[in-house]
Formats: structure tokens, C-alpha cells, sequence
């Protein structure tokens, strides 16, 4: 059985250090804030469906996990690390942190 480490809780430098190695984003915010636009590259999951679902779903290891300000990923990654899932960080300051500084967003098409 592999060891698990705890959640790492990270702001805006280490994330996007963590993206540059191939790390997967899962946007937990409702379908309204999505569509206002999302950190590149992110998959969307809503938190209220990952709770439903329980234990039911496959989460990858070296997930980021992020929402407005880091609250509601927070909870999203709890729940991946019971699930199992290795190497799991939560986006501490979350999409405001990244459009504050200026980073580019992107919208679905």
C-alpha cells in the first residue's frame, strides 16, 4: 500500500510552478463562474457533483484543486485524499489570486 501524503495548500508562485510540471487543475466552482473564465488548461467538476458522487469518481494524482479564493477546493480536496489520491494541492487564494495578477483566464468556447 503507497504512503499518503497530506494536502499541500499553495498560493499563486507555487501553482504555477506545480501547472509548469504537469500538474491537472479541477475547477470545482459552479457552471456560471466557469464561464466567466478559468485557469488554462483546468477540468471542470462543480463541487456539489463530486460530493454526490461520493466515492464513485477517479481524481489523477498530482491534482491542483481550485475555486474562487480556496475554500470550496479545499473541501474538493479532502475528499480526493480519501479517495486516495497522491499528491494533492489545494489553490490557497484560487482563480481572484489569479486574475488579480493579471494571468490569463480562459472561457469556454
Amino acid at each position: 500500500m503507497s504512503t499518503q501524503q497530506g494536502i499541500r495548500d499553495l498560493k499563486l508562485d507555487d501553482i504555477r510552478k506545480l501547472m509548469d510540471e504537469g500538474y491537472h487543475v479541477v475547477d470545482v466552482r459552479e457552471d456560471w463562474e466557469w464561464q466567466r473564465g478559468h485557469l488554462p488548461g483546468a477540468q471542470h467538476r462543480v463541487l456539489a457533483s463530486i460530493i454526490a458522487k461520493g466515492p464513485n469518481q477517479n481524481f489523477d494524482d498530482r491534482t491542483i484543486f481550485v475555486c474562487e479564493v480556496g475554500e470550496r477546493s479545499a473541501v474538493a480536496s479532502e475528499m480526493a485524499l480519501a479517495l486516495g489520491v497522491n499528491d494533492v494541492v489545494n489553490f490557497r487564494g484560487g482563480t481572484k489570486a489569479w486574475r488579480e495578477a493579471g494571468l490569463p483566464l480562459e472561457k469556454p468556447s
